[in-house]
Order: structure tokens, then C-alpha cells, then sequence
């Protein structure tokens, strides 16, 4: 085997048979081996139309499935484009592999075409490890540490490989001074904290009256636990945005998303809760968890580091969440007092109605939560579903409901425009039996989505099942920032940053062999769903939505409100902006009611 051969050989032997990536001449060599692996059936290959896209994918490969994400790319460009990607499974603490071509070794330090300082480029992205492979017999413990590393880390890792070393012949290390002989063995570790720790911690939730569980990306798997934990303790659930998978949202007792995004009663819980137990999750906004001394708190997270960095914790636990909770369940004493159960599911029923309300209220033309409130009824059995950033991120927090076997996921730490429709592709190649949906604002349609469709156009054929939809509210507008500026700036919409290009997203899927759909009346929108829901080809659904509708925080300042219903006269769009607060804003307050 030449070098090449053997690297796509050993990932194989480590159980990465998916590489997502796009070629060149800085990797040629390596491009050349990976197709004789594609022919014989042994790796699956994914050319994306761009690098970005292919770390995003792997990072998304990671998520859904729990195994390491793999991409590659050439010298230069390439590797430089993988960036982004790669720093979105670093904030989100998931295991990519990234292989990147080099320009040849004897061409290093001459400043040549493509010859790019990979090292330095990748050293903060990949701190864990980062190695460039200068010897054919160095290859096998460059893939193993960055694979294991990846895994057990959680994080990103790269090795650089020289075009001129891509094809040399492959040798074993010798037994001999200075060589190292890696292994893929298995790795088994202490998933359960001490005994100990486990009766603190108990010790206190066993004392609390007012217990709030906020639940993460670390708890995906552990639904079955954290809602046997909720039940013993008369708990509720609030959920960060990576976490929104993690428990059902049909359950009376699950408050939905906390955060800017969130929900009002998941606010409530964590202002009023006395007790408070944070699992596998870093969720970054403090302000929105309890005032330091309120409430007495327990954290679980496999990751030391994040353990009491949101909020001061009594007792942290450091371990995996779903075996943590299992050895903590025995210990702890079921409350008689439902008061405080009794009161969140009240809150959580009358919270529901109030999303109803808002979303019914008319907009011009659409209201786009009107789109996510007829889609979550129709969502099919073990949907997979991704987010894009921007104001489509809160009506998909707050709006669908998660059942039971469904994956979702979005950029969380990150919060990178353009994941939305990489992430789409990746759960679909890895799950080709389910319906995945992709929601998507325009700005990040035009950034990634178009260039991403192309790819589906390519690959959605092998697909066992060819559902798969692009959901894009068109509203011509960056609307997340522009409310930003409105509220947190105090400040008008700037049109020259914000306003964004009108284009036929509808029309463009057509022109590629898929289907298209366009819809700008409130009435039909439920019947658009269930015609995309039905296409025997991949979709986009284009929704004309209306830019103005508020997406409205869980907790609104007397100062808030004044900037919704009162914008700045130097607001270009000011008569619109108080009539969609001023009706979202009643929906609140009069749930039953329609405007």
C-alpha cells in the first residue's frame, strides 16, 4: 500500500466508512486511493460543492450519530475553508476528523502556490491535536491519536498530509529507537461519579421543594432517565437549544427552550425553582438560569470544565449523563407535595395556547410561526430536523414540539449561519430511511442553502426514502440582526446591511429536478406541508413570511416593550413593526383571542 491507500484503510479500521469532502491537487494522491475504496464499496463518499460545507456536515455525521464526523480537503483554499466547520464542532464538543493536503515537503518555507502555514491556521481550531505527516511510517499513529483523541476529546482534530508523501509506499514503524506503535483498542473509562458524590447530590435534591432540571446535548441519551428523575422529584424540564431533543415536548411538565429563544415557563422555573440540577449542558446566558444563592445546585456533565462555569453549583458531577442519573436514581425519595408540578403544567398548558394565539395572529402575508405551528402535528414518526441561525431559530425553539425518537440540531456555540442545509445532508445520508427538514432563513439559503441543493440534487436518488425538505422563509430581510438593532441597539432597521435580494426559491428547486412549492396565504399552508411531506423527490418549500413579526423574548422589560411597540422615527419600517408587536403582544395577553 502507498500512504494514501493506507490511510483510508485504517480510518476504516477505526469505523469512519463516510468522508465528506471536495477534491485537488494538494490531496490528489489521496483522492486517487479514496476512489478505489468507492469502487470496491468499502467508503462512501460525499462531494460537497464546497469545504465549508463538508465540515459542517461532518460535525452534523457526529451529532446525529454519535461516532466521529470525517471531511477532507486540499492544500491552501481548501483546508482554509474547512475552518468554520471545524470551529462548529469544537463549540459544540463533537469529534471531527479533518485530513487536509499539503504542498510537498521539499516546496515548504518557499513560498509557493497554495503553500499555506496549516499549523499555525489550525492550532487553535484543533489545540487538542494537530500533527503534519513528514514520513510514510508516521501515518499510523497521526490517524490513531487523531481519531481517538477526536472521540474520547470531543473535539476536532487534523493531520496534514504532503502531496509528495501521498503516494510513497507505507511501512509499519520499525522496532527501533524513537518509533511509537499506536493501536485502535478500545477505550474504557469511569463513566460514574464516586459514591460519595452521588449521596451529596441526592442529599439535595431530596431537600428541594422547587426543583428545575435544565437538560442539554450531553442528556440526548438519556430521555428514559431524566424523565424518571423529573417524576420522583415533581420536577420540570427546561431545554437548551442542543438539548431540544432530549425529552418530549407533548409532556405536561417539559417547559420547551430557556434563553432568548425560549419560553416563558422555562423562564419562570429557573426564576422561582430553589433547587436546580443541570445536565450535560454549557448553556451560555446566565441570565436567564437562577440568581447565585436562589437555589442550591447540582451539575452533571462528562466534561470537567464546564462543571459550575454557568452557574455556582453545590455539587458537581462529572461523568456521563444517562449512567450519572441511573446511579442517582435509587437515592432519591419521591416528593408527596405536587404543588409545585401541579403549578408548571398549568403554566406549560396556558403557554401552549399563548404560541397558538401568536401564531394565528394574521401578518403580511405570513406569519412565520403560522409555518412552524402546522408543521409540528405533521411531523412524521423520527424526523430529523436542523435549524439555520438567524429569527427562524426561535419559532423552530418554540414552535415545534419534539416527539419521541426524533434527532434535531442547529450551530449552537458557534451560531453560524449557513449549517442549517450541510447539517440537513448529513443526517440524511446517515439516516436515508427518515424525513429530514431543513428550516432555513433567506439569508443563510442564499449563503449555503443554494450551493448545499445542488448536492441533494446529486445523491437524493440513492436515498431509500426521498424525503427530504428545505424549508426557506422568505422575507427578504437578515431578520434576527435587524431586530437586534431595533431592540438591543435602540436603534433602527439599517437597510443597506439588512435588506437582502428577492429570489425564486421555489423556482430554482425546479430547475434542478426537485420539487417546489411557494405559499403566501395563512389557509394554505397546512395543505403545502402536507404536500411536501408527500413529494417523491426532495423539496423546498418557500414561504413568503412577514419580516416584522417580533420574535418576542420569554421575559420582556418595561424597556423591551417600549422599544417594540414605540420604535425610533428613524425606523423605515415603523407602522409595520408596532402593528406586529402590538399583536403578538395581545396574543400574549389574550391567548383565546384572534388579531
Amino acid at each position: 500500500m502507498n500512504v494514501s491507500e493506507f490511510l483510508w484503510k485504517r480510518l476504516q479500521e477505526w469505523g469512519l466508512r463516510r468522508a465528506y469532502g471536495y477534491p485537488g491537487d494538494g490531496a490528489g494522491g489521496i483522492d486517487v486511493a479514496l476512489q478505489r475504496e468507492v469502487d470496491a464499496g468499502h467508503v462512501e463518499y460525499v462531494q460537497v460543492r464546497h469545504e465549508e460545507m463538508a465540515a459542517f456536515m461532518a460535525t452534523a455525521h457526529a451529532k446525529f450519530t454519535g461516532q466521529v464526523g470525517l471531511c477532507f480537503a486540499t492544500s491552501g483554499p481548501g483546508a482554509i475553508h474547512l475552518l468554520n466547520g471545524l470551529y462548529d464542532a469544537k463549540l459544540d464538543h463533537v469529534g471531527v476528523v479533518a485530513i487536509m493536503g499539503q504542498q510537498a515537503r521539499t516546496a515548504i518555507g518557499t513560498n509557493y502556490q497554495q503553500e499555506v502555514d496549516l499549523q499555525s491556521l489550525c492550532k487553535d481550531v484543533a489545540c487538542e491535536y494537530i500533527v503534519t505527516v513528514t514520513e510514510p511510517s508516521q501515518m499510523r499513529h497521526a490517524l490513531d491519536r487523531a481519531v481517538r483523541i477526536a472521540r474520547d476529546k470531543r473535539a476536532p482534530t487534523v493531520v496534514i498530509v504532503p502531496n509528495d508523501l501521498q503516494e510513497l509506499p507505507y511501512s509499519d514503524p520499525p522496532m527501533a529507537h524513537g518509533s511509537t506503535h499506536t493501536g485502535i483498542g478500545m477505550t474504557i473509562g469511569s463513566t460514574v461519579p464516586e459514591e460519595t458524590g452521588l449521596h451529596l447530590a441526592a442529599d439535595i435534591l431530596n431537600a428541594g421543594r422547587k426543583v428545575a432540571i435544565l437538560a442539554g446535548a450531553g442528556a440526548l441519551e438519556a430521555t428514559d432517565q431524566l424523565l424518571q428523575i423529573a417524576e420522583i422529584l415533581g420536577a420540570g424540564i427546561a431545554k437548551a437549544l442542543l438539548g431540544k431533543a432530549a425529552v418530549p415536548d407533548e409532556l405536561p411538565f417539559v417547559t420547551g427552550s430557556i434563553g432568548l429563544l425560549g419560553t416563558k415557563p422555562s423562564w419562570d422555573i429557573m426564576k422561582e425553582c430553589d433547587t436546580f440540577l443541570m445536565v450535560g449542558s454549557s448553556f451560555p446566558y446566565s441570565e436567564f438560569l437562577p440568581k447565585p444563592g436562589q437555589a442550591r445546585g447540582v451539575q452533571i456533565d462528562i466534561n470537567g470544565a464546564n462543571l459550575s462555569l454557568r452557574y455556582p453549583m453545590e455539587v458537581n458531577l462529572q461523568g456521563d449523563s444517562a449512567a450519572t442519573l441511573r446511579a442517582l436514581i435509587p437515592l432519591l425519595q419521591r416528593k408527596s407535595d405536587r404543588a409545585w408540578r401541579a403549578r408548571i403544567e398549568k403554566e406549560v398548558a396556558q403557554w401552549w395556547k399563548v404560541l397558538e394565539a401568536r401564531a394565528m395572529t394574521s401578518a403580511c402575508p405570513l406569519n412565520p410561526q403560522r409555518v412552524f405551528w402546522e408543521l409540528s402535528p405533521r411531523l412524521p414518526e423520527n424526523a430529523i430536523i436542523t435549524a439555520d441561525s438567524g429569527s427562524v431559530a426561535n419559532w423552530y425553539a418554540r414552535d415545534l414540539k419534539m416527539r419521541r425518537g426524533m434527532k434535531a440540531s442547529l450551530s449552537g456555540g458557534l451560531a453560524s449561519l449557513g449549517a442549517g442545509t450541510p447539517y440537513a445532508v448529513a443526517g440524511k445520508m446517515a439516516y436515508p430511511d427518515r424525513t429530514v427538514i431543513a428550516c432555513m432563513g433567506d439569508g443563510a439559503m442564499q449563503m449555503n442553502g443554494l450551493n448545499v441543493m445542488i448536492t441533494i440534487s446529486k445523491y437524493w436518488k440513492q436515498w431509500s426514502n426521498p424525503k427530504l425538505i428545505v424549508l426557506v422563509l422568505n422575507n427578504q430581510d437578515l431578520n434576527q440582526v435587524t431586530w437586534e438593532e431595533r431592540i438591543q441597539l435602540g436603534k433602527g432597521k439599517t437597510e443597506s446591511t439588512q435588506s437582502i435580494p428577492d429570489f425564486p426559491y421555489h423556482r430554482y428547486a425546479e430547475l434542478l429536478g426537485l420539487k417546489g412549492i411557494y405559499v403566501d396565504d395563512p389557509d394554505h399552508v397546512g395543505i403545502a406541508w402536507e404536500d411536501a411531506l408527500s413529494a417523491d423527490r426532495p423539496v423546498i418549500l418557500e414561504a413568503r413570511t412577514d419580516p416584522n413579526v417580533p420574535p418576542l423574548p420569554p421575559h420582556i422589560t418595561l424597556q423591551q416593550a417600549k422599544a417594540f411597540l414605540t420604535p425610533l422615527p428613524t425606523e423605515p419600517e415603523r407602522g409595520s413593526v408596532i402593528l406586529g408587536s402590538a399583536k403578538e403582544m395581545l396574543a400574549s395577553i389574550l391567548p383565546s383571542g384572534k388579531s
